[in-house]
């Protein structure tokens, strides 16, 4: 295919995200808010430190305290590099690259689907559902990772592809450690890809007839290639651990492990969460959150993954094609994904950490689903059922349904529910908070940390979780002397404290804005 066709894909790819984004004028959920108010405190000097706290589970006892230790810093970083050079870190300068990056995965796709059939007429198709993307199109040009996923899982299957065509080409064993660096740069789930390299590695292998100490030498070779551009990326991430916390990984993950709700990523003090406080809720309940979790990844992986109307023609794709080494390799990446989201962390999974590792797989989907359906027009033809002109016809009829449901699906997740989690003006309890006589560097105690600091350049942590003790307990380490209690951050006592606030003498109320209340904390 001719440079002309892929500038072409590329500026078709633009259009849906930039008129989307005039319908998001903020980041619009705590992921992307996280990412963008990180890319400000690096596009302004102030490095990887962060004003305001979104969970504790990194142990940290005051503001400001070290970045990312939780989530990853690419996306933080590429919205830096934009906002640096406009010298502007408004919200549309810094999803830029995002916008242009979600562009590129067309092109990145409709390579990967031509490598895979040769047939343009099937990459174009695949070209449109990267564009029409259903789930995934709200989300690919905010400051998020989905399109950064998108963009280095579509590359990674590019050299995949390059390295069945010629293993001799040692160099690409190193790019894949490099989009393996990217993608775990992004994610912590992109480790994962190290470790998919390394399966293809020997996938590879084990077709040669040598000795077994040439195998391992060979083996040994190529995936000291791949760990060498791995650690090119990762390596100064993990001296900058290694010199912050003296661990090579951030601390804020490993707890995670031990929740027995979502709402417990915002406990406080995490040392509350232990594995004897996980074995203590009881293997039953234990069992039946996996159960829960299972259910809905599975969902996630129909609708999101999937694109509902795409589902079968890529399970058609993935049987017709199992073959071949990529496929094994995405259903293998896929299903590792699903048991990691779904039985060591069903909460994040399922609250869309399933969803957002699963986007490096949307280029091989894309390139698969054209192909099923093609495969299953084709076995009917050869038992006399159909022609060509029925072939244009159910092509032409999924990929119309695919453009449809995308734009209902934006429509429902951007004007209908609403681009932004809270109703709550901050800038409103801002104000109320100045007219009670609050000082620039008083802290706030809000149910979202980062878009507080966001709308007021405030300093502000989490509500967290473990009621009006917690609260108390939070105010007084951080000295946090404001409380901004939003109704879908009122659980147990905190709920009476909303409903009753006159009950708790440590508690002032100030005032309201849509349903919050706004307290002065004395202790």
């Amino acid at each position: 295919m001719s440079f002309r066709t892929y500038f072409l894909l590329f500026l078709s790819g633009l259009i849906l995200p930039i008129i989307l984004a005039q319908f998001q004028p903020k980041p619009g959920y705590l992921d992307s808010e996280y990412y963008y108010a990180g890319g400000i405190q690096l596009a302004t000097g102030n490095g990887f430190n962060e004003p305001y706290l979104w969970n504790y589970l990194d142990g940290t006892k005051s503001l400001p305290h070290p970045s990312h230790t939780y989530w990853f810093p690419l996306a933080s970083i590429i919205s830096a590099i934009s906002m640096w050079l406009f010298n502007n870190t408004s919200y549309a300068v810094a999803r830029i690259p995002f916008i242009i990056i979600a562009a590129l995965v067309v092109p990145i796709t409709v390579h990967v689907a031509y490598l895979f059939s040769k047939r343009k007429d099937m990459a174009i198709i695949s070209a449109v559902f990267a564009i029409f993307s259903v789930y995934h199109a709200p989300f690919v040009g905010v400051t998020d990772n989905f399109s950064l996923f998108m963009f280095f899982g579509g590359l990674y299957f590019i050299f995949i592809t390059k390295l069945l065509e010629d293993s001799t080409q040692k160099k690409n064993y190193f790019i894949l450690g490099i989009l393996s660096g990217l993608l775990s740069l992004s994610r912590s789930d992109g480790l994962l890809w190290l470790g998919i390299t390394f399966l293809f590695i020997l996938f590879r292998i084990k077709n040669y007839e040598l000795p077994i100490t040439n195998l391992l030498s060979r083996f040994t070779h190529q995936a000291s290639l791949a760990l060498l551009g791995f650690l090119l990326i990762m390596s100064p991430w993990y001296y900058r651990n290694l010199s912050t916390f003296g661990t090579l990984m951030a601390p804020g993950g490993s707890r995670a492990l031990w929740l027995q709700n979502y709402e417990q990523t915002f406990i406080y003090p995490p040392e509350a969460l232990t594995k004897e406080s996980f074995l203590e809720y009881g293997w039953e309940n234990i069992w039946n959150d996996r159960l829960w979790a299972i259910s809905n990844n599975l969902q996630s992986g129909f609708a999101a993954h999937g694109g509902i109307i795409l589902f079968p023609f890529i399970l058609a794709g993935i049987l017709y094609f199992r073959k071949d080494e990529r496929v094994k390799l995405a259903v293998i990446a896929w299903l590792i994904l699903f048991f990691v989201m779904t039985f060591i962390f069903p909460f994040a999974g399922v609250r869309g950490a399933f969803f957002h590792a699963g986007a490096a797989l949307q280029p091989i989907w894309w390139t698969l689903a054209p192909l099923g359906l093609d495969s299953i027009l084709a076995s009917l033809r050869k038992r006399n059922w159909g022609d060509e002109r029925g072939r244009i016809i159910f092509t032409s009829s999924l990929v119309l349904v695919t453009i449809i449901l995308t734009f209902f699906v934006a429509y429902i997740r951007i004007f209908q529910l609403g681009w932004g989690e809270g109703k709550t003006n901050y800038v409103a309890v801002e104000q109320i908070l100045v007219e009670n006589g609050s000082e620039k560097e008083d802290i706030v105690i809000a149910w979202d940390a980062p878009l507080y600091y966001l709308d007021t350049n405030r300093s502000a942590v989490s509500i967290p979780y473990g009621g009006v003790e917690a609260v108390l307990a939070v105010s007084k380490q951080f000295n946090a002397d404001y409380l901004v209690l939003e109704p879908e951050a009122a659980l147990g006592e905190l709920k009476d404290l909303l409903e009753s606030p006159n009950q708790y003498e440590n508690f002032i109320l100030l005032g309201e804005v849509n349903g919050a209340k706004i307290f002065r904390i004395d202790q």
